[in-house]
């Protein structure tokens, strides 16, 4: 599939079937997000393929949880607005954690070392480190085929997460995609005209419109 075609049609595929996903595709697809560039090429990844059904069902607790306090909330400001296309969103969240355990692979991106709260420029180094390679994950998925999502919920608390991936104190999950066969269909998605967006020298200089 031609890059600029993968990322016209890319969008988040949540609703995902049960059916396997062959270990050489997902190791396929994880060579291909490790192609990204990565901050003085540290390489500082790690990436956890999580297939067993209990730590599967361990990411599904805490992704519900989250959902069952955050969700809430969410729908009555979409409801407020009355965003008939964002509702359908919040449909197809509530329909993956609700099917959660179901999806045959979830991948979970890791930053190795620590990830110091201060200053924001380390922050903000250390992410940019893992995001590209995430992009690329997403991408290669879509390519192939795959759903693939970019979720954070089920990792709303670290040391549980950690804790269900048997992960060490220096290792920090920062990213979730869950990756399956789509149950629906791909298709152009549809953003704002790239005007609305881009500044000129100055923000509010929409000189591209």
């Amino acid at each position: 599939m031609p890059l600029e075609e993968a990322m016209r049609t890319q969008r988040a595929i949540r609703r995902l079937k049960s059916d396997p996903v062959d270990d050489s595709l997902v190791l396929h697809l994880l060579e291909l997000a490790m192609k990204a560039p990565t901050g003085s090429n540290a390489q500082n990844w790690e990436f956890i393929v999580v297939k067993d059904r209990a730590v599967v069902g361990k990411l599904a607790r805490l992704n519900r949880a989250a959902i069952n306090v955050f969700g809430p909330f969410y729908k009555r400001a979409l409801e407020k607005r009355m965003d008939e296309k964002m509702l359908r969103i919040e449909k197809a969240v509530r329909w993956q954690a609700d099917h959660f355990e179901e999806i045959p692979v979830i991948v979970v991106a890791c930053l190795k070392g620590v990830i110091p709260p201060r200053p924001n420029l380390a922050v903000t180094s250390a992410y940019g480190s893992i995001y590209p390679a995430v992009q690329n994950l997403l991408l290669a998925a879509r390519a192939a085929g795959l759903g693939a999502a970019l979720i954070t919920l089920p990792l709303w608390n670290t040391f549980a997460a950690k804790r269900a991936l048997g992960l060490p104190w220096n290792v920090t999950p920062v990213a979730v995609v869950p990756l399956g066969w789509p149950k629906g269909k791909y298709g152009p998605t549809t953003r704002r005209p790239v005007g609305e967006f881009v500044s000129l020298d100055r923000y509010g200089n929409r000189a591209f419109r």
